[in-house]
C-alpha cells in the first residue's frame, strides 16, 4: 500500500505543477491579448466570447483545482491509513488540509484578490508536503526489516 501512497503523493505534487503552469499560461496569454488591443470586461467574461491563447489555462486550472486535486488529496489521505509507516497519516492529513484551504482560497480570492498571494503560497506548501511524504514512504521501504519484506529465513545458529 506504500506504493499507492507514494504514487498518489507524486501525482499530487505533479498536479500542483500543472496548476502553476496552467494559470501562468492563462495570465500570460491574457496579458498578451490585452497588450494587443483586446479588452476584457465583466460582459466579456460572462459571455465566454473572449478567446485568446491561454484561455484554456483558466479552465484547466479551475477544473483541476476543484475536481482532480481534491480527489487525489482525499485518496492520498485514505491511503495514508494503510501505508503503515510513521508519519504517513500526518502527511496525508496535512496534504488534505492544505488542499481544503487551497480550494477555499481559490474561491474567496475572486472577492478578495490579496488572498491570491496565500493561494500561491499554500500551493507551494502542498507541493513540499506531497514530495516529503513520497520521499518518507520510499525511506520507510528501504529501512524495513527483512522479515517485514517477506523474508522467511530461519535464524542461523
Amino acid at each position: 500500500m506504500r506504493a499507492v501512497y507514494r504514487v498518489l503523493a507524486y501525482l499530487l505534487a505533479l498536479e500542483v505543477i500543472v496548476q502553476a503552469a496552467a494559470i501562468a499560461w492563462a495570465i500570460f496569454g491574457l496579458t498578451a491579448w490585452i497588450e494587443g488591443g483586446g479588452v476584457l470586461d465583466k460582459a466579456g467574461m460572462e459571455s465566454e466570447s473572449v478567446v485568446f491563447d491561454g484561455v484554456t489555462g483558466f479552465m484547466v486550472h479551475g477544473m483541476n483545482g476543484t475536481l482532480i486535486v481534491p480527489a487525489l488529496a482525499l485518496l492520498f489521505l485514505i491511503s495514508s491509513f494503510f501505508a503503515r509507516f510513521p508519519g504517513a497519516v500526518a502527511w496525508g492529513a496535512a496534504a488534505f488540509l492544505l488542499t481544503v484551504v487551497q480550494v477555499a482560497l481559490g474561491i474567496f480570492a475572486h472577492a478578495i484578490p490579496a488572498l491570491g498571494m496565500l493561494h500561491g503560497a499554500v500551493a507551494l506548501g502542498l507541493l513540499v508536503v506531497a514530495l516529503v511524504a513520497a520521499r518518507r514512504s520510499s525511506a520507510a521501504d528501504r529501512t524495513r526489516e527483512p522479515a517485514a519484506m517477506g523474508s522467511h529465513h530461519a535464524p542461523v545458529a
